[in-house]
This record gives C-alpha cells, structure tokens and sequence, in this order.
C-alpha cells in the first residue's frame, strides 16, 4: 500500500474567459451608448399655461377638411397643391417669419394633407407649428 503523503494541488481559477466576457459587454455598452446620442431628436416642447394670452395676430389658421381640401384663415384654398398652399400661407402671415401656423385638421383626414400643411409651411419660411385639438369627454374641465 503506498501511504505516502501527496502534495495538494492548490485551484486555480481561469480568470480568461472571465475577461472575455467582460470586454465583450465594455464593447458592446461603448457602441450602443455611442448610436444614442445620433438617435435623439431636439425638442422644444411646448408649455401650456391656462393664465397666458394668446396672440391672435400672430397666428395662422390652417384647416385641413376631410376630403383633403385647405382653408387659409377661414379662406378655401383653390388647389391641392404645396405651392398653392404655401403661397397662400405666406401671404397670409401678418407676423412675417414669426407667424404661428396653427394647423386644425378633420379626424378623418388623410395624414398626408397633414403633411402637405407642414411641407407648405417649410417652403413659407414659417417654422413654428402647433396643432389643435379639442378636448376629450374625459378630461376635467377648469
């Protein structure tokens, strides 16, 4: 019988595979936090105060009907077209570049004469947009 004393192996621990992990997720963290900032768009969002006055002369009533007919502060637009629209818009805009285009569009209108509004509005020169709304059966009255 062989009683002889046998030294122990200490365990190792293989910290490799370990470290490839790791870099992996450091890499994979590093490109995707990289990608976000192209993804994010700049927005000024609108603040709506109830006590505030509007300014009626610098706005700009567009109407989108239904049936995809224009209204430039309750005035039929002859045209479907951008630059109908657009011309009309501008010749409209008392405030100049100023001007807020405030588009009321049909629930049942198509998107794209909601688009158009926006692409007329682009070609005018006027940049600042807002759209109406009317209020929902479920929100509280003040």
């Amino acid at each position: 019988m062989n009683f002889r004393h046998r030294e122990r192996e200490e365990p190792e621990i293989n910290l490799i595979p370990f470290i490839d992990v790791l870099l992996v997720i450091l890499i994979f963290l590093m490109l995707s936090t990289t990608y976000s900032k192209f993804t994010e768009l700049q927005l000024k969002l609108p603040v709506a105060d109830v006590d505030a006055q509007r300014d009626y002369p610098k706005e700009l009533l567009v109407t989108v009907a239904s049936d995809g007919s224009y209204g430039v502060n309750s005035v039929l637009v002859a045209g479907r077209s951008t630059e109908a629209l657009a011309s009309a818009m501008l010749a409209n805009a008392k405030a100049g570049k100023d001007t807020v285009v405030v588009i009321n569009a049909d629930a049942s209108a198509k998107h794209q004469a909601v688009v158009t509004v926006m692409e007329a509005a682009r070609r005018a020169g006027l940049t600042q947009l807002t759209f109406a709304t009317q209020p929902s059966a479920k929100a509280p009255q003040r």
